[in-house]
């Protein structure tokens, strides 16, 4: 289940190198870890922590309901009487049973009430000369009559109701629940479905593993991931069951020889996948099963993707983008998940101890450098990755977002170039050749002519041709390369082999990768290589080999990165087990034209305080209406007509300070807006209005959420 190698991304094998997980041999087992395990942190020594975390019960759920110890709820909310009007009722009731039974008692209401007993019995038992049957009879009349009384004036005063609410049963519900352990055969901690497949031996030391507190959450989920691989039939049983018995919970370790993270900011459950953003709102306008519920996002929502609006300030890094880059590099250490999380340095995004790869564009002191031509060696799809980076922000929406004369016109250099030189050019020869003198070009021609290469001759006679136009696209992509060729850059995007660029390729492998692009002074050279990174990213996963792999990019800062062809790349992204996570300050961001298919491409939506009621008519619109109940409610004076109804009317006037009025209720069902503009441009601080769709199709309405939570 190892990689030999040949299938690693160029510019990948440094260490550590990012490779499929699997249960290569880890030479020695790492310390035995010292914090307890609250969800998704590392188990105490004696491992009973552990084991109480893997036994909660996660039921199923609907979507982004925090699914570790979740209780479920109704979806309608119940009728809640107040608690005092319940028991002013039940003491109203009683008070009226009890003068029932005491004018019955004392033959107030006659004796027509003991008309059943004459009816159904004999005379000679009613008038019977034995006392004590006669009075066994009648007191059992009597207490007949009593229980249906009080049966009645029960059912009116809801004594059931105060029963379950203050009697034992709430007594049962808040006192503390002693759970019986669960069988072998239900028990996770025991692997039932190893033993189920023969692996005895292998579930037994994963099992002692676990009470002596020497696994953790990432431990289990990644041995779970390499189970999955022999279920599937990628590795042998054999093979897994040596790593395991080997290894025990260190087995079908990631390459990087990492069990876990320096640190964890957020809730983590790898059971479930998910982590945990915040609580949903006790509000009214969540629906009741979601009030008061954790909010847990995990793959199979960020396979719709994520698109996070907000002004600065208003939470996005930090309690959005930072736990879900944090989880999704647990996923990757547990052989899960592929990451690349892209922000300006100095943004925040996690230690790089946390990552295995950190690009840090524009730093000397960078060990990876960033590929510019994404690891592929085919000149046409370089081309149009390349295009789409450097002027994918010029298309028109409009007119359907055409960069084919840019990708052309690269296409007809990078083509020629490589089949000279063997190597793609760097920044500062790709500028020659596009806006360069004619030499720089006619330098290709005798080198392919004697190669026999005619059709690449072809291509330089083209752009030879298009040189000096109005029209010329080489003109602009060498202006949009010069942002790159800036002595800032001198050391990045080397194509000679004398660094170490780093390829969205490797994707095929569980790599944690971090991309920081330059803080200050080349914002525009910034959103250029954020959409080379979008550009990459979404034509790498369409094409990966093992796509049981999840990959996910985040992009804290998306502004100028939305394109036309990035819009589609992500409505391609679901297919392919993939997503991406995209924040911006503001729709203003984006060209007009893209608002709406950049909203419909995205799964999940999330509107954060401080959004301008602009931004907010957007969301609102593609969230779309909703019929509700309406109730209108008027007071209409009532007029009294007698002498004896006008003085009443005005001693009640005195009393209350009001005119006597009668209330009137109309009932209607109206269309409203879910949330409307207005309402999420007074969203509280701290808050966010979030809508979620699974890759299933399963979808939550917009929820109210507390992020601090």
């Amino acid at each position: 289940m190892d990689s030999d190698g040949t299938r690693d991304a160029r510019g990948t094998h440094a260490n550590p190198v990012p490779r499929p997980a699997g249960p290569p041999g880890i030479p020695a087992m790492p310390p035995r870890p010292t914090a307890a395990p609250t969800p998704g942190v590392p188990p105490r020594p004696d491992g009973s922590a552990f084991l109480a975390w893997l036994r909660t019960p996660r039921p199923e759920a609907a979507p982004g309901v925090w699914r570790f110890g979740h209780k479920p709820r109704p979806d309608e909310e119940p009728e809640q009487i107040p608690t005092r009007q319940l028991l002013s009722g039940a003491v109203i009731a009683f008070l009226v049973g009890w003068l029932i039974w005491s004018l019955l008692w004392n033959g107030y209401l006659g004796g027509w009430w003991v008309l059943p007993l004459e009816l159904f019995t004999p005379d000679s038992w009613r008038h019977s000369n034995d006392r004590v049957g006669n009075a066994v009879l009648w007191y059992s009349y009597y207490t007949l009559i009593a229980l249906a009384i009080m049966f009645a004036v029960g059912r009116l005063g809801r004594w059931g109701e105060i029963w379950r609410r203050f009697g034992p049963p709430a007594w049962r519900r808040s006192a503390p629940v002693t759970e019986r352990p669960p069988t072998p055969e239900q028990d996770p901690a025991e692997w039932p479905q190893l033993r189920a497949a023969g692996a005895v031996d292998a579930a037994e030391r994963l099992a002692a593993e676990a009470r002596a507190g020497l696994m953790r959450d990432v431990d289990l989920a990644r041995i779970d991931r390499a189970w999955q691989g022999v279920r599937s039939g990628r590795h042998s049983l054999a093979t897994f069951t040596g790593a395991v018995l080997g290894e025990g919970a260190a087995a079908c370790g990631h390459p990087s020889g990492e069990r876990d993270l320096p640190t964890r900011i957020a809730r983590h459950d790898l059971v479930t996948g998910q982590v945990r953003l915040g609580t949903t709102a006790d509000d009214a306008r969540n629906p009741y099963a979601y009030r008061g519920t954790g909010l847990g996002l995990g793959p199979e929502l960020l396979g719709t993707s994520l698109l996070a609006v907000g002004p600065p300030g208003s939470g996005k890094t930090g309690t959005v983008v930072n736990p879900l880059a944090e989880s999704l590099c647990l996923h990757a250490l547990a052989g899960r998940a592929s990451v690349v999380v892209v922000g300006a340095a100095g943004a925040g995004l996690g230690p790089a101890d946390s990552y295995d790869v950190v690009v840090r564009i524009g730093n000397p002191e960078s060990v990876y450098d960033l590929d510019l031509y994404g690891g592929t060696t085919d000149p046409d799809e370089a081309a149009a990755v390349l295009a789409e980076a450097l002027v994918g922000d010029l298309a028109e929406p409009h007119q359907g977002g055409d960069n084919r004369r840019f990708t052309t016109a690269l296409a007809q250099v990078l083509g020629p170039f490589r089949a000279v030189h063997g190597r793609f050019p760097s920044v500062r020869e790709l500028r020659r050749l596009l806006d360069g003198p004619p030499h720089w070009l006619e330098a290709l021609r005798k080198p392919l002519e004697e190669s026999g290469q005619e059709s690449l001759v072809h291509e330089l006679d083209a752009r030879v041709r298009q040189i000096g136009r109005a029209d010329d696209a080489g003109e602009i992509l060498a202006d949009r390369v010069a942002l790159l060729d800036r002595p800032a850059f001198a050391g990045f995007f080397d194509t000679s082999g004398q660094s170490r660029p780093f390829s969205l390729k490797a994707l095929d492998h569980p790599v944690r990768v971090r991309v920081d692009l330059p803080q200050r002074g080349h914002a525009d050279a910034s959103r250029m290589l954020a959409r080379l990174v979008l550009a990459q990213f979404t034509a790498s996963v369409a094409v990966r080999e093992d796509r049981s792999l999840f990959a996910c990019l985040i992009l804290d800062d998306a502004t100028g990165v939305v394109t036309p062809e990035a819009v589609r790349g992500i409505q391609r992204l679901r297919s392919g087990n993939a997503g991406v996570v995209l924040t911006l300050r503001t729709l203003d961001d984006v060209p007009r034209p893209l608002r709406g298919p950049l909203l419909g491409a995205t799964g999940c939506r999330m509107a954060l305080s401080g959004l301008t009621p602009w931004d907010g008519q957007d969301f609102a619109e593609v969230w779309g209406k909703e019929w509700i109940e309406a109730r209108d409610v008027t007071d209409r004076q009532i007029i009294a007509e007698t002498p004896a109804g006008k003085v009443l009317h005005a001693v009640r006037r005195v009393i209350t300070g009001k005119a006597p009025t009668a209330r009137a209720v109309t009932v209607r069902q109206v269309e409203r807006e879910r949330w409307s503009a207005s309402e999420l441009a007074h969203v509280p601080p701290g808050h966010a209005v979030l809508s979620l769709t699974n890759v299933k199709g399963e979808h939550a309405p917009p929820l109210l959420v507390d992020l601090r939570g």
